[in-house]
């Protein structure tokens, strides 16, 4: 009787020691793997249920009130309105998309060497920061009157519209980077004697990239509304516009639905413009830096 007591005592102490066993590194890659899989399967899960929710609540009141077309058209009415002028809105579609990934471009390449010299140039930054705060705080809708008066080019004074825009994030999220490395590192790259460019390549590179990446994300929307609001400015019309331009003619025309589907494709653009950041964001950052690193749960 004894014997049988001592060996289940035995099992149980076996069961209870390969219980509270550490788990190996693969185990752990597995349960980080499974959590990330199921975050990532819930941040698309849940947010498409939500919309599909309001598209469903609001086709259901609009079918049961039945409201007229031309006040608030249905979601279905709105996706057939899409279909049957598509060639129409495809067109005005890449134009926005052109405009606005132009002057994200041109954003990009001026800030970026306007915020260098900032950082090295402490006279540089004296002298024009007050300007770059001038054209943020300035709303676009008010200047851009006077762009379309002295431009010649309509597409180039929509450029720069949504160029004054898309500028500022980008200059002044870069300068913050810039300016934002670590002290004692600065210190240790003198004292080994570091030259400038290794300095500015291996220290504020690196410390710069996050907050860049950011106002990416940040001037990547913006360029869009800038876009957007200088094609409303303008008013233009015909065959090389965008799809402000498209909404105005369905204003004009009282035509809801291809307002709405000219609308839904802005919404959509802008969606899209802030995923691929994000997951430029992910990939650039994901493997070194704190905002972007998976995180065990």
């Amino acid at each position: 009787m004894t014997s049988i007591t001592e060996a289940a005592s035995a099992a149980t102490a076996a069961m209870s020691d390969a219980d509270q066993r550490a788990p190996t590194t693969e185990e752990l890659k597995a349960r980080e793997d499974a959590l990330y899989r199921r975050d990532a399967m819930l941040r698309v899960a849940v947010p498409a249920a939500v919309i599909l929710g309001i598209l469903l609540l609001w086709e259901a009141v609009v079918r049961i009130h039945q409201i007229p077309h031309y006040i608030l058209p249905a979601p279905s009415l709105i996706f057939t309105t899409l279909i049957e002028n598509w060639d129409t809105l495809s067109g005005a579609l890449w134009f926005t998309v052109k405009l606005t990934l132009l002057a994200l471009f041109a954003a990009i390449v001026g800030g970026v060497l306007l915020a260098v010299a900032f950082a090295l140039f402490k006279w540089v930054e004296i002298g024009l920061f007050p300007i770059a705060v001038i054209l943020q705080v300035t709303p676009i809708i008010a200047i851009a009157p006077l762009i379309l008066i002295y431009v010649s080019s309509t597409t180039a004074a929509l450029l720069l519209c949504a160029w004054i825009v898309a500028f500022f994030p980008i200059l002044s999220n870069t300068v913050i980077g810039l300016k934002s490395a670590d002290s004692n590192l600065r210190d240790l790259f003198t004292l080994y004697k570091a030259s400038p460019w290794q300095t500015f390549r291996y220290l504020l590179v690196p410390s710069a990239l996050p907050y860049f990446m950011a106002g990416l994300k940040i001037a990547g929307g913006l360029s869009l509304i800038g876009a957007v609001v200088a094609e409303f400015t303008a008013g233009t019309a015909g065959r090389e516009t965008g799809l402000a331009s498209r909404i105005l003619e369905s204003s004009f025309r009282t035509e809801i639905p291809m307002m709405f589907a000219a609308l839904f494709l802005v919404s959509l653009l802008g969606i899209v413009i802030f995923l691929v950041f994000a997951g430029l964001s992910r990939a650039v950052l994901g493997h070194w830096h704190e905002s972007e690193m998976k995180k065990e749960r």
